[in-house]
């Protein structure tokens, strides 16, 4: 898919739960709503629910772009492309659970930063602690339509950002304004926002409210009749501090994710993070400099595991020029279930197999 299939969503989707629907891309065209049962005949609407039996639960007519789940309204706001802390210091984080979209990618040194992508849900509670930026994570962000949230940036990222024009909201540099320190932690893991906040300070800066915002294909049940179960999984990085676990949970269709042992939960309201897809791709990494700053490479694609429903799929990752990562397999795209999406990004230097594990 190219990138001239993406298009501003700016309309309602309605997801028809019929037996014979196979795949469904949550957004369209701003000319003619998309159709959800060409058919003709009647068909229920989306549920609220993430398991795998969603017939009991309330209906929607609208459906969040990066996540496909029913929403009680129309989801046009741009995307917050967050980075956040994930150094143990900074554990447990505040805001995770409501994000759409987390990716964990590797900073320099063997730790993982955590880009939250947050569009669809609203709330009150903290966002953090935040971190500073790299030209890979301006990507990831850009990718989703994302106003970039940091808090400083590496040299090379900075010299990206400044002058540039981009949609940026930079703690030391543009926006000190719409973040806050958190007396209660040591800095520099206490830097802390909030929706209203950042969007506050999106509006000051007159960035766009709505964004491009990619096309992600999501079915609620994908063909995964072939592929092998995985209701455990382990993800190494580099350190042993970052070694990440999910459970999955058949009642629910959700992977629950713990970290060095421990349930991994956010500090707003003690609940495990938990996704419906975990994408694990391998990719190359260069460090560059002294200090370990890295190159990676998020273009060339590669080696992919998806996991969703208590299986996994081996497949590939590839992306073209303005698109995001996307999977595919046999030459087809890989549809998500309908639900938040992690993604880890291991370098290729070690193959797949030895990054993750499963049974």
């Amino acid at each position: 898919m190219d990138a001239t299939s993406k298009k501003t969503l700016r309309y309602p989707i309605i997801l028809a739960l019929a037996a014979s629907l196979l795949v469904l891309p949550a957004c369209g065209g701003k000319d003619k709503p998309a159709e959800a049962n060409p058919s003709g005949e009647s068909a229920p609407s989306a549920s609220a629910s993430t398991g795998p039996d969603a017939s009991e639960a309330p209906v929607a007519n609208f459906l969040a772009p990066l996540t496909g789940l029913p929403s009680v309204e129309e989801v046009t706001k741009r995307p917050l492309s967050v980075m956040i802390n994930n150094y143990a210091a900074a554990r447990p984080q505040s805001g995770l659970t409501q994000a759409d979209t987390v990716w964990e990618v590797l900073a320099e040194g063997g730790i993982t930063r955590l880009v939250a992508i947050f569009q669809s849900k609203s709330f009150t509670d903290p966002i953090g602690p935040i971190r500073s930026i790299r030209p890979y994570l301006i990507d990831i962000g850009e990718s989703y339509g994302g106003v970039l949230v940091h808090a400083g940036a590496s040299n090379d990222a900075l010299a990206l950002l400044q002058h540039s024009g981009k949609a940026d909201l930079d703690e030391i540099n543009n926006a000190g304004a719409y973040f806050y320190r958190e007396k209660s932690r040591k800095a520099p893991h206490n830097l802390y926002s909030t929706l209203e906040m950042l969007r506050e300070g999106a509006a000051k800066r007159k960035f766009d409210e709505t964004a491009d915002v990619p096309l992600v294909t999501f079915s609620p049940q994908p063909d995964v009749a072939a592929a092998a179960t995985a209701s455990q999984i382990e993800v190494k990085f580099q350190l042993s501090d970052y070694k990440v676990e999910y459970a999955y949970d058949s009642a629910t269709g959700l992977y629950a994710r713990s970290i060095n042992g421990e349930p991994h939960v956010d500090l707003n309201n003690g609940e495990q993070l938990k996704a419906a897809n975990l994408v694990v791709f391998s990719t190359k990494h260069r460090a560059y400099d002294d200090v370990g700053r890295l190159e990676i490479d998020l273009n060339s694609g590669g080696k992919a595991l998806l996991f969703q429903q208590g299986h996994v799929i081996e497949c590939t990752w590839e992306r073209t020029k303005g698109d995001i990562v996307r999977l595919t397999k046999d030459g087809k795209e890989l549809p998500f279930v309908p639900g938040v999406t992690y993604y880890h990004v291991v370098p290729n230097s070690d193959s797949l197999e030895n990054h993750v594990t499963y049974q």
